[in-house]
């Protein structure tokens, strides 16, 4: 496969899931308002640090008001990372490979653009109907999603698809979590408290892991919630998940078999330096416990997290789509 057309594969889906991901944090964010306590204030500027575009937002905005937050995350076109601009990212990609993708699935990403263009252009969108929009970007980005998976083969362009779409739901996983335990909690005599709950609930379904938690645990607890979040195998927006399947992938792509996977085995058994990054990294998470991440550092731990995660996005992009 050409580089280009891999490159494209590769950042349609991690454009789609951004979107989505935004879409969910909003959304989660505003129905938290209701049920805050008197006085708490609304949290907004987190937003923006699970973004990672502080110093844009602060250029452009100043003051994180939920007007200015929901505008620079929803539409701003001088943000990159806002939802137009990752769907219009999304689209122009898939319009360079149009050839490459079945006809359903280049017309849902098309057709899941002009909606939001639509809508901004016409100055359509109202916080009070702000559920039903972001409820309609993630429907749309679950589209794009299950219409890759069901209509397009699974070989190489496919399994570049899955890899950027896992890579940037852990990352955004661990940016959210990471944002909850050091940054959005106001005072440590809230620790333990309905609010303290109520924030934690509201991390959960901002990654959709609300209702899978609670099948698991019987009680909630900070160190419950991240290791849910960080280590479990089975739901598919866990950081473990995405990293074991993402890794299956490139293996796929890479044409090498796992072997007995011990960390020895990865430094020697690895056809690209993208395969070798990744195989310790998840192998890393095979083995710690919360309990040692936790006397690590959550935050400490997540922030070394995002770095590799990063790295493995470094090594993929210099392997598969660096020109030689």
């Amino acid at each position: 496969m050409l580089s280009r057309v891999a490159n494209s594969f590769y950042w349609i889906a991690r454009y789609i899931e951004r979107a989505e991901n935004y879409a969910r944090f909003i959304s989660v964010n505003l129905n938290l308002i209701p049920d805050l306590p008197s006085g708490s204030g609304e949290q907004w500027e987190p937003l923006i640090f699970t973004s990672g575009d502080q110093e844009l937002f602060k250029e452009r905005y100043g003051e994180p008001s939920r007007e200015n937050v929901i505008r620079f995350l929803t539409f701003d076109e001088s943000n990159p990372n806002s939802i137009f601009s990752c769907i219009h990212s999304a689209r122009e990609n898939a319009r360079t490979i149009r050839e490459n993708l079945p006809s359903e699935l280049f017309e849902q990403i098309n057709k899941y653009y002009l909606s939001v263009q639509n809508t901004m252009t016409h100055n359509r969108f109202a916080l009070s109907e702000s559920a039903t929009f972001y409820s309609e970007i993630r429907n749309a980005s679950h589209l794009v999603n299950g219409i890759s998976d069901s209509c397009l083969t699974h070989t190489e362009g496919w399994h570049f698809l899955n890899i950027g779409r896992l890579l940037e739901r852990a990352d955004k996983a661990s940016r959210l979590l990471d944002v909850k335990y050091f940054i959005l909690l106001p005072s440590v005599s809230t620790v333990g408290t309905p609010f303290d709950l109520l924030q934690w609930s509201a991390l959960l379904k901002s990654i959709s892991a609300f209702q899978m938690y609670h099948k698991k645990y019987s009680k909630s607890s900070p160190q419950t919630i991240a290791e849910f979040i960080l280590l479990d195998r089975e739901f598919p927006r866990s950081i473990h998940y995405c990293l074991i399947h993402a890794e299956t992938s490139l293996r796929q792509i890479s044409g090498s078999e796992p072997s007995n996977e011990t960390s020895l085995n990865i430094l020697l058994d690895f056809s690209n330096i993208a395969q070798k990054k990744l195989g310790l990294l998840r192998s890393e998470l095979d083995i710690i416990s919360i309990e040692e991440i936790f006397n690590f550092g959550l935050h400490e731990y997540l922030d070394k997290l995002q770095i590799e995660i990063n790295n493995v996005g470094l090594a993929i992009h210099e392997t598969f789509f660096s020109p030689n």
